[in-house]
């Protein structure tokens, strides 16, 4: 039975909030937990958005975090529909859009990040989609099937991990894509383009046609109808559709008006929190893809927006809130799937931080695994096809250690064997 000697409110609807009250009822907190979500859907997964929900693998009742029964028979008392529009720190309390005010002992911010919008003339446009929440995949998936039936083009503004995704699905639609990205090859700044050729190749060899260097300027239509896109190099490209996934940022309104610390949106952005993923404000934590948090293992300050973080980051976040000792030091971790090629990222290796790319097993089959090195160092590891190796890759990032060059490229050495 719930007593009311404590109240934990969560703030956030999404898998790091859903995982926080799980936790916090199975480590046996006996207070009120209140879950705030502004979505009217119980909480859901994201990947299978931009993965098998939007191919048609899987169905919608399949991104659920836990049967929406589970949450009353936790007594978790959830509020759907309902944004928090105010955080009044001092009276420790949260106010809803409907006015409904929440007293709070501790409170946790998951409240992740959302689509970046283009900046660009024809975005209001019915046939201009973002992917984030449930109901735009919904959206997106019967784009994506009628785009296949009548021979449609998609546009998609943006090569990161969405794009291609979304590419990828697309095309097994039967849809015509044509991908614009600033860079000079898919995933730039998170596999460099030593790697990001090979996205190049993987998508061009499925019919997806990239056009490089180039911003869209303009979405074009009538009647309300997307039929262009224009680039800055003057080119126009035919468009029943246009996707934006140029990225995302933290949704850190609800802290910024209550004063709590930030991080400047040219470091990433996000709620800071320390290794216990606790704010500014000792009674408020924060976790998932809008908290910013210092990483003791890496050694600066990371906000990760992947399904592993808001798995394992809400957790933490509820233990830290239950007063256990907690460093939330995971290896950042995330997975991708498009085509016939699966992937696994593990580590944190952004542009400048390493020297060298070596290579491990056969890339033109692409069955291999790829390391992010500094002076012999892993700080980061990508298998590719290749399975069952994400726990060793991570012993490597762990261990720090300068290890045998040689040893590392040769499949048929043990990664486990290369730790001193």
């Amino acid at each position: 039975m719930v007593d009311a000697h404590q109240t934990f409110v969560i703030v956030g609807g999404g898998l790091a909030g859903a995982k926080a009250a799980e936790t916090l009822r199975s480590e046996g907190f006996t207070g009120r937990v209140i879950l705030v979500c502004d979505e009217r859907d119980h909480p859901y997964e994201r990947p299978p958005l931009s993965k098998s929900y939007l191919t048609g693998a899987a169905e919608r009742d399949s991104v659920f975090v836990h049967e929406p029964a589970w949450y009353a028979q936790a007594e978790i008392e959830l509020h759907l529909g309902q944004p928090a529009v105010q955080l009044d720190r001092a009276a420790k309390a949260v106010t809803l859009g409907d006015g409904t005010r929440i007293h709070y002992d501790k409170l946790l911010l998951a409240t992740g990040a959302e689509p970046r919008r283009l900046d660009i003339p024809g975005t209001d446009l019915a046939g201009v989609h973002h992917l984030r929440r449930l109901a735009h995949a919904e959206r997106l998936r019967g784009v994506l099937a009628a785009l296949g039936r009548d021979n449609g083009h998609l546009v998609i503004a943006g090569a990161g991990w969405i794009g291609l995704e979304v590419a990828a699905a697309a095309r097994g639609y039967g849809a015509e894509v044509t991908v614009v990205e600033a860079a000079t090859t898919p995933l730039h700044t998170v596999v460099g383009p030593e790697l990001g050729s090979l996205f190049t190749d993987l998508h061009s060899e499925h019919g997806v046609r990239f056009h490089f260097g180039t911003r869209l300027t303009e979405i074009t239509g009538q009647d309300g109808v997307v039929l262009a896109a224009r680039t800055d190099d003057g080119e126009e490209h035919p468009a029943h559709a246009v996707l934006a996934a140029i990225g995302a940022a933290p949704r850190t309104g609800l802290a910024e008006m209550s004063g709590l610390a930030l991080v400047d949106r040219a470091d990433g952005g996000g709620v800071a929190v320390d290794a216990s993923l606790r704010t500014s404000d000792p009674e408020i934590y924060a976790a998932g893809d809008v908290a910013a948090a210092e990483h003791p293992l890496i050694g600066t300050r990371l906000r990760v927006e992947h399904w592993a973080n808001a798995l394992n980051s809400g957790p933490a976040a509820a233990r830290a809130m239950l007063g256990r000792q907690v460093a939330y030091d995971r290896v950042p971790y995330f997975f991708s799937d498009q085509y016939d090629v699966g992937l696994e990222y593990s580590g944190y290796a952004p542009p400048g931080s390493y020297d060298q790319v070596l290579l491990r097993g056969d890339v033109g089959k692409r069955e291999f695994i790829a390391f992010w090195l500094h002076q012999g160092r892993v700080l980061a590891g990508m298998n590719v096809n290749v399975w069952d190796v994400t726990e060793p890759i991570q012993q490597l990032i762990r261990s720090g250690e300068q290890l045998d060059l040689d040893a590392l490229a040769e499949p048929g050495v043990p990664l486990a064997s290369l730790l001193t």
